[in-house]
């Protein structure tokens, strides 16, 4: 069925993950005829791809279908993803939308919209039951459209089922994608100019261990029974995509310490096309909250992986995640996590108040912690994470650096230059204003991170981009840097010295 003339307009919630299925699910309307309209637009069809992972998430969900639903009466409204399962599956609440779609169904958005223009009944739900979901997914993103970075997902579902955790119940056991329709997805967007990766997955670490073959050959050669990381085939597809003509950089999404062995990281480090920037999910640096959460790992093995990676490569970022609040923990326990990050000395830490989630083993848990505690631990959390994101960028000044440019700044009425799209877990966009010394030979000139900004002069564009190691910078220039990787120097608070 066609739908010329019809407009539909997309909203996404979440992880990088829930970004690829939207982009998906946007290309797959407009092969359909759809025109592809802003959220805030007239619309025939409304997309909601929603996120469950904090009670937050939950809530925002629920108002962006109650918006939707309210401002456009008589558009189709569609509600997907992890909170239409979790609210369904866990907690039996009704999602108010004209059509609900599950995890592991989106796919199947075209043809739940045939119907429900076709039929009179106009009441569709689509969720399967995602603990038995044996079965990848597969989605293909056809094209990105004005971007030089693209995320893709090679992987779904989590076995860990940490405590805290709603998401294995929201989008069922690991499913991996096959090596060759991932190679395949790439090696379509390269020829369309993406130059940069993002391999994404629920968790990415264990991609492959699902492959049939893989299972089969549970045990090594020694006769002992693998474990999954030593299952995993992620360093197999890192070292595939970097095989790929175009693909100049490579990026990973979170990772699961334990996979972060010497034999991963020997690996790791001759991928030429590597950025050095790891995300590694930490969640507490104190062992006995790491137990009740679940986790794998004790604070002194997350630091040998920590050694593991910056002795392979040059003064590499990590950032990771923490959850203040969780249950039972005292301010002994906080304290050691403290303790832990001035320890670790990440580039970033994202910091989250634990969120109870119906259905999982922590929101049984006594002890919880009160909101007005929590908030006072990630005050304290935040203001080490200022400093160590400053050391971080400081121990770049003044180095040679790669940056990929990526979009224009722009200048609101305010006056305020500002990266309209950060594109990125770690940072929103940066208020920035030109700073340093004009040339004019070249039409180039630096600028900082943060202060009062002025529109760029004349023909002259502010550019801004990422380093290898994930540092956003910015440039002035009447050339269109957009696309291009250039070869500079770094200076303090977001200045870029592109060389001559």
């Amino acid at each position: 069925m066609r739908f010329d003339g019809k407009r539909a307009a997309l909203h996404t919630l979440g992880c990088k993950v829930n970004e690829y299925e939207t982009d998906s699910m946007r290309a797959s309307l407009r092969d359909a005829g759809f025109s592809i309209v802003g959220f805030d637009e007239d619309a025939d069809v409304y997309v909601i791809n929603t996120c469950s992972v904090t009670n937050i998430a939950d809530r925002k969900s629920r108002q962006m279908i109650s918006r939707a639903k309210r401002n456009h009466p008589d558009a189709v409204v569609v509600a997907a993803g992890c909170y239409v399962q979790t609210a369904l599956d866990r907690t039996g609440k009704s999602v108010d939308a004209d059509i609900l779609i599950g995890t592991g169904r989106k796919g199947c958005l075209l043809e739940e919209l045939e119907r429900y223009f076709l039929a009179m009944d106009r009441s569709f739900r689509n969720v399967a039951d995602v603990m038995h979901e044996p079965v990848y997914e597969e989605l293909f993103l056809p094209r990105i459209e004005g971007h030089t970075r693209a995320f893709v997902k090679v992987q779904d579902g989590c076995n860990l089922f940490c405590s805290y955790c709603i998401i294995p119940y929201a989008r069922g056991r690991i499913r991996s994608r096959r090596m060759e329709d991932v190679l395949a997805e790439l090696k379509n967007l390269a020829s369309q100019g993406i130059r940069e990766v993002v391999l994404t997955g629920i968790h990415l670490s264990s991609y492959g261990v699902d492959f049939e073959g893989n299972i089969r050959q549970a045990y090594g050669e020694n006769g002992e029974r693998q474990t999954w990381q030593e299952r995993s085939k992620l360093i197999d597809l890192i070292e595939a995509v970097a095989q790929i003509e175009g693909i100049e950089r490579i990026r990973l999404g979170s990772l699961e310490p334990t996979i972060i062995t010497e034999a991963f990281v020997e690996r790791l480090r001759k991928v030429g096309k590597l950025c050095p920037h790891f995300h590694l999910s930490l969640q507490s640096g104190c062992d006995s909250v790491l137990k009740r959460m679940n986790r794998h790992y004790t604070a002194k093995e997350y630091l040998e992986c920590l050694s593991l990676l910056r002795g392979a490569f040059d003064t590499p970022a990590v950032t990771t995640d923490v959850i203040v609040g969780f249950p039972g923990e005292s301010e002994e326990e906080f304290a050691c996590t403290g303790q832990f990050l001035e320890q670790a000395h990440f580039y970033e830490t994202h910091l989250f108040r634990y969120s109870m989630r119906a259905g999982t083993k922590a929101a049984r848990m006594p002890g919880q912690v009160p909101e007005t505690v929590k908030e006072e631990r990630l005050a304290r959390l935040q203001a080490i994470d200022r400093r160590m994101r400053l050391d971080f960028e400081r121990a770049w000044e003044d180095r040679k650096s790669e940056v990929l440019f990526e979009e224009i700044a722009q200048a609101g009425e305010d006056g305020l230059i500002q990266a309209p799209n950060s594109g990125a877990p770690r940072r929103q966009a940066d208020v920035i204003r030109p700073a340093g010394r004009q040339n004019s030979e070249n039409a180039k000139e630096p600028v900082r991170g943060t202060g009062t900004a002025v529109p760029a002069p004349g023909r002259e564009k502010l550019y801004t981009g990422y380093t290898r190691e994930y540092i956003r910078v910015y440039a002035r220039s009447a050339e269109d840097l957009r696309g291009q990787v250039r070869q500079g120097r770094l200076g303090s608070g977001g200045v870029f010295w592109p060389d001559d």
